[in-house]
């Protein structure tokens, strides 16, 4: 009876709760035109504060959704009041407030399930197999040093760069314990590799999702920049190549052994991301309808793995798996995108889009991206871009795609491959060591947008001009 009337009361509840959607629905997109006003000013030093605390998490180590979630409350709440006292209808303020956050919900539940995905798939050692057998191997380090570098670049276009930057970091880990010169330039090496090697993937990095869902590149089109991809993680790595020391690590004899149903979590996987992407192409529906058809999959096939373990040991529980996403990555999104949308309503996108991607032109811009990325994480980068929606070709929306996504490897704090691997590497690779190596990665990173100018010329309206 209890359960009848739960059911009852919830299904009432959200009657109520449609209804006030549909309600509230009705609005426009905030552009207040008040960028130099006190309350836009006092917002824009609030998120540079919060984003100071992100940027220096290394030293303080205060998690990086903290500030900025703190700051999207402040933000959206000086823009109400500012919009208030302005005469602009509530609706309107409702309205911009739910398109934002709608897009954040979009990338949260797309993101919590591939982390799900990837959670069971490392509960099942499939990650673990791959470690213990690189160290098994009786590799030297300069082959270490290239095997996790291209399988950095061709794992994070499936399991995004950050899982895959985390899952090398714990194989070069184990295999070079002590190593500290070796650990820092092959942690340097797997950012570069796999920021670059989710560039020209929807499901490679945060930002390409985000263009993704954004209907701006169709599925297939993000391919065209798998070549200059390759060449941003090239260049530098050929580089980095002579500076590894000419030395063996310890064998080991370790032996690791795939769990029941290890195989079938990988082709759930695989099948999730193909009706993700053939709903999503096909018919336009959102990326977290396959996303979640498949997460209930995956929760069905659980449920038998948990039936069916008669070893005595922890049985495996698919909302253990969802509870070790990171959380702290998936609201450091919301306070970002929030922020971000916050400041827009104020009219400072609208006007950065002006003055860059008007008066300086789309390539110039473009790179300019790349090179913010670096200092600010590409995240907020790129979706103040898609929030500019500035007028460009497919070549141009490829080479911002580009840059946001492989800029960021110029500097440890600019990608979330790089901040999470400076935790993980327990202070073998820093801010400091990567800084070292940032114009051989700038190399890399000018060399990219110089062959996808030439390489996807196709693609532009107007050529731009190469130097």
């Amino acid at each position: 009876m209890n359960k009848i009337i739960s059911g009852i009361t919830i299904l009432i509840l959200a009657t109520m709760g449609t209804s006030v959607s549909f309600a509230a629905s009705g609005g426009e997109l905030l552009n207040l035109k008040m960028i130099l006003s006190g309350p836009a000013i006092f917002s824009l030093v609030t998120f540079v504060i919060a984003y100071f605390f992100v940027m220096t998490e290394e030293f303080s180590h205060l998690r990086k959704s903290k500030p900025v979630v703190v700051a999207s409350g402040i933000i959206w709440m000086v823009v109400a009041i500012t919009a208030t006292s302005n005469g602009v209808p509530y609706n309107d303020i409702n309205f911009t407030f739910r398109h934002v956050f709608l897009e954040f919900a979009e990338l949260f539940m797309f993101l919590l399930v591939a982390m799900t995905f990837i959670n069971t798939m490392t509960e099942r050692n499939v990650f673990e197999v791959l470690r213990a057998w690189l160290v098994n191997m009786g590799f030297d380090f300069r082959k270490i040093f290239i095997i996790t570098g291209v399988l950095s670049f061709f794992i994070s276009p499936i399991a995004d760069n950050l899982t895959t930057a985390l899952l090398m970091c714990a194989v070069v880990m184990a295999v070079a314990k002590g190593n500290k010169k070796f650990i820092c330039l092959a942690c340097i090496n797997i950012v570069v590799a796999a920021n670059a090697g989710g560039a020209f993937s929807p499901f490679g990095d945060i930002t390409t999702l985000m263009v993704w869902q954004k209907g701006v590149i169709p599925f297939t089109g993000f391919f065209s920049i798998f070549v200059p991809s390759v060449v941003n993680y090239i260049v530098p790595a050929v580089i980095m190549y002579f500076a590894i020391p000419k030395e063996s690590p310890k064998q080991s004899d370790e032996k690791v052994g795939l769990k029941k149903g290890a195989l079938v979590s990988i082709f759930l996987f695989l099948g999730t991301i193909t009706l993700t992407v053939i709903s999503h192409q096909k018919f336009h529906m959102p990326t977290t309808f396959g996303m979640i058809t498949g997460l209930g999959v995956l929760s069905l096939f659980g449920f038998y793995l948990k039936k069916t373990d008669n070893t005595g040991k922890t049985k495996f529980d698919i909302f253990t798996q969802v509870g070790k996403a990171e959380w702290d990555t998936l609201l450091f999104f919301y306070g970002v995108l929030m922020c971000v949308g916050g400041l827009s309503a104020f009219g400072y996108l609208a006007y950065t889009a002006e003055v860059t991607y008007i008066d300086l032109g789309p390539t110039i811009a473009n790179v300019l991206v790349g090179i913010l990325s670096a200092i600010v994480d590409n995240i907020p980068v790129m979706y103040a871009v898609l929030t500019m929606f500035p007028g460009m070709d497919e070549g141009q929306w490829l080479l911002a795609t580009l840059t946001a996504g492989v800029g960021g490897s110029m500097l440890s704090i600019g990608s979330a491959a790089g901040v999470a691997l400076m935790g993980q590497s327990k202070g073998n690779y820093t801010f400091f060591g990567h800084l070292k190596w940032t114009p051989v990665i700038a190399i890399g990173y000018a060399a990219s947008i110089y062959i996808h100018l030439i390489y996807n010329a196709d693609k532009f309206d107007n050529i731009p001009i190469v130097l």
